[in-house]
């Protein structure tokens, strides 16, 4: 190094999180205090009647006792919107915001209006969202239309709360892929609070480039990142190790991203065994991020296999409409 030349900077460390929606048999502050003694950075906090309940009495007093053991425990947090039923009791992730009824559409702008204020009066990163899947007998023009007037309210709160609302593709929804959320962002004209949920799962199973390059591609739109295993083609919740992705290389292309969110590890599915799957987690994490930071440089973008059609739900149980 030349005398007089600045080191170079270390790699930002990623934050890891955990979702509660993977520890749903835990009450809130037992899940929160378990995470912050296993070592994780923050908290995936899925807004649902087991978990600060958003739609009960109190939400706003219950909200500041939140706030307050989050900061007790130094944890981060991001609010996730993602409860099966917290809406209808007999329709999974119903309503959306594609209904065709717009008293149902109007239900889930709520949902996520109440969580863009919970968002902000706990101080998360971001509020995550999803478009839902398309109505039998709705065409996509329609749908589209639905979900872009639905999300406009949501943008002007998340403006004035200063909080990004993070879209999230789904496989098997309307807005299923990278290219669909770049679609949604030319419709709304490019809004400044309208960021990416990136699952890195998702990646694998069905976006035509490797989750690393994934990453590069949305690192400019990047608010909020969830993280399992996945195969190919298959959407499919894995803990790691049961999938198919090579990790080191998706977390050095995360730490280049210069994302400071949290990334947060989502198995619902598992949440029998939350508390195990939380302690096993973390550790894999951190190792593939030590092996991240000595790779010189980063892979070759390289083309997946071909994944399902465009937006179709996988055959497996969890598909699109069982997450």
């Amino acid at each position: 190094m030349t005398p007089g030349t600045p080191p170079l900077a270390a790699p930002r460390r990623l934050r890891f999180g955990y979702g509660t929606n993977g520890l749903a048999d835990l009450r809130l502050d037992d899940a929160l205090s378990l995470l912050a003694d296993l070592g994780y950075d923050g908290v995936g906090l899925t807004l649902d009647h087991m978990h600060l309940d958003p739609l009960a009495p109190g939400l706003a007093t219950r909200t500041r006792e939140v706030a307050h053991r989050l900061g007790e425990l130094g944890l981060g947090v991001t609010v996730e919107t993602g409860a099966r039923y917290v809406l209808d009791p007999r329709r999974k992730h119903g309503p959306s915001l594609l209904d065709p009824d717009p008293g149902d559409r109007a239900r889930r702008v709520d949902l996520l209006l109440r969580a863009v204020r919970v968002a902000a009066d706990l101080g998360a990163h971001a509020v995550h969202c999803f478009s839902g899947v398309v109505p039998a007998g709705t065409d996509t023009d329609t749908a589209w239309k639905r979900l872009a007037e639905s999300l406009t309210p949501v943008l002007e709160a998340a403006a004035s709360a200063g909080t990004p609302l993070a879209v999230e593709p789904e496989p098997g929804h309307l807005l299923a892929t990278l290219a669909d959320f770049h679609h949604l962002r030319r419709l709304l004209g490019d809004p400044e609070p309208l960021g990416l949920t990136l699952d890195l799962g998702h990646c694998q199973c069905l976006e035509p480039l490797s989750p690393a390059d994934c990453v590069r591609d949305a690192a400019p739109w990047l608010r909020h990142v969830q993280i399992e295993d996945m195969r190919r083609g298959v959407h499919e919740h894995l803990p790691f190790g049961d999938g198919e992705i090579d990790f080191p290389p998706v977390l050095a292309a995360l730490a280049a991203s210069g994302y400071q969110g949290l990334t947060v590890v989502e198995l619902p599915r598992h949440s029998h065994a939350g508390p195990h799957y939380a302690e096993h987690s973390l550790p894999f994490l951190q190792h593939a991020e030590r092996t991240a930071a000595t790779l010189t440089r980063s892979p070759a973008p390289v083309l997946q296999q071909a994944a399902p059609p465009h937006g179709a739900p996988s055959t497996t149980p969890e598909g699109s409409s069982t997450r």
